[in-house]
């Protein structure tokens, strides 16, 4: 299985997609100025927010692998 899925299905890398997720939502929110730029951070921002929450690793098909975090950390 490729390195980068394993990473993703981890622990560490769904604190990672959270984390990156809620920055983005918080730019969105709070930094971005321009009113369309900040709701697009915040509709690109949950994106990975809810996939590391909910445990999908939505790059994991580009790499031959199930898109469920447990699937891929069971080997299946």
């Amino acid at each position: 299985m490729n390195p980068f899925v394993k990473f993703m299905a981890s622990r560490n890398g769904r604190i990672t997609r959270i984390v990156a997720g809620a920055v983005l939502i918080i730019l969105g929110f709070f930094v971005v100025e321009n009113m369309t730029t900040g709701a697009i951070l915040i509709v690109v921002g949950l994106i990975p927010l809810l996939a590391g929450a909910l445990d999908y690793c939505l790059l994991a098909p580009l790499f031959g692998a199930p898109m469920s975090g447990a699937k891929i950390r069971a080997g299946k």
